[in-house]
């Protein structure tokens, strides 16, 4: 053990007369109280951000590859699935998974209510894991061998406003040139995302529906939907993507079809970085705070290790060994507290929101050991660099005066 480590360990006896002990106290709980804070505000909001990205992706997938058309949206010019475009995506690096899918504007028709909707036609090879994940009632709509399946899914939302339940028949309207076609399905599933904005229109089933609607054969579709293996590599992907496509087929991320969106999402990011500011320095103000007045209540003992023969280095370091280890007990204490009401939240869901208002009816938390390595990593290295300036005082104590003052 080196001998600015032993002098250190001995600083702060329980004296009752120290007005050190408790400021040392309030400092630690400080720096707890500003990790258990930075912590909670980062992994609420990063959760936030990824359950809101996560049910945008479901909607949509990460990448949609589709002819170039200037006719309606809905109605797009239809893209084979046998091109050879197919395989070279397949093997893209960072591109997971590739489905078809087609797409086509319509309405549901009940006695008393009419509601647009879009109709969301897939195959056998969609990822449904976000469908599933989000059922509440039913199952998924099955794909028989013989014949376009009958079956769709639809929101919690529109069942509601059209006063559908499991099992009813659907009659709905859609328009292929100038006539409309009119078509019967059976609600066999119903999901709720509380994305409203999604929730309101999309209806999902069978794409040879919609092939069929179309006028379409086996192998047409709107186009192809890829998800990707990493979302921080969302660019990259599409980057390597773009380049095996042929040219008359164009592409677009999910953030670039929901702009608006997305900035919204990276909007929060800036709340994030003022919450780690103000917590910061709540941290360093305690800290430092505690350290001066340590100096000034050791200043006789400052004095006697100057005249044994310790240098100022020696002595800033005894210093920052006993300040590094309050800052490491707040820390500790702050990543309990917050691991502690992270996991309750996550495993109980405790704190309830309006799903109305914020697309959700619960508060999410990123369980991610990475935030709290940072922000520990983080809040240690910035109060450390806090305590060299008021360090620095140790230099002018002079041993003579500080002796002969006792």
């Amino acid at each position: 053990m080196s001998f600015e480590r032993f002098i250190a360990q001995r600083f702060l006896p329980k004296d009752r007369n120290s007005y050190s002990g408790p400021l040392v106290n309030i400092a630690t709980f400080s720096i707890a109280l500003g990790v258990l804070v930075m912590v909670m505000a980062v992994s609420i909001l990063r959760g936030f951000q990824a359950e809101i990205r996560q049910k945008v992706v479901g909607f949509g997938s990460h990448i949609v590859v589709t002819t170039y058309s200037t006719g309606n949206a809905y109605e797009q010019t239809p893209i084979s699935t046998e091109r050879p475009e197919v395989g070279r995506i397949l093997g893209t690096p960072g591109v997971r998974h590739l489905n078809f899918f087609a797409s086509k504007g319509g309405m549901v028709k009940t006695e008393d209510q009419i509601h647009g909707i879009i109709f969301k036609g897939v195959d056998q090879g969609y990822d449904s894991t976000f469908f599933a994940s989000n059922l509440v009632e039913g199952r998924l709509f099955a794909f028989p061998q013989d014949r376009a399946s009958n079956e769709i899914i639809l929101s919690k939302t529109v069942a509601n406003k059209l006063h559908l339940s499991l099992g009813d028949k659907v009659r709905t309207y859609f328009w292929q040139g100038d006539s409309p076609r009119a078509r019967a399905f059976e609600v066999c599933g119903i999901y709720n995302t509380d994305l409203s904005e999604f929730d309101e229109h999309y209806v999902v089933g069978d794409l040879r529906q919609v092939q069929r609607l179309n006028d379409w054969d086996s192998t047409q579709v709107d186009g192809y939907e890829l998800l990707v293996d990493d979302f921080g590599r969302l660019d990259q992907v599409a980057s390597a993507v773009i380049g095996q496509l042929g040219y008359d087929l164009t592409m677009a991320t999910i953030v670039e079809q929901n702009p608006a969106l997305f900035s919204w999402l990276d909007l929060l990011d800036s709340n994030i970085v003022l919450i780690i500011a103000i917590m910061m320095l709540v941290c360093t103000v305690s800290i430092v705070s505690a350290l001066l007045i340590m100096i000034f209540e050791k200043t006789s003992t400052i004095g006697v290790l100057k005249a044994l023969g310790t240098t100022n280095a020696g002595i800033r370091k005894i210093f920052l060994i006993k300040s590094a280890s309050i800052i490491g007990k707040g820390i500790l204490l702050g990543d309990a507290l917050a691991w502690l009401l992270a996991w309750l939240q996550h495993r109980f869901s405790i704190v309830r929101l309006d799903s109305a208002s914020y697309s959700m009816d619960t508060v999410p938390v990123d369980l991610n050991g990475w935030i709290f390595l940072t922000i520990s990593a983080g809040t240690l290295f910035v109060c450390l660099l806090a305590l060299l300036l008021p360090t620095a005082y140790i230099s002018r104590i002079e041993p003579a005066k500080t002796i002969k003052f006792d």
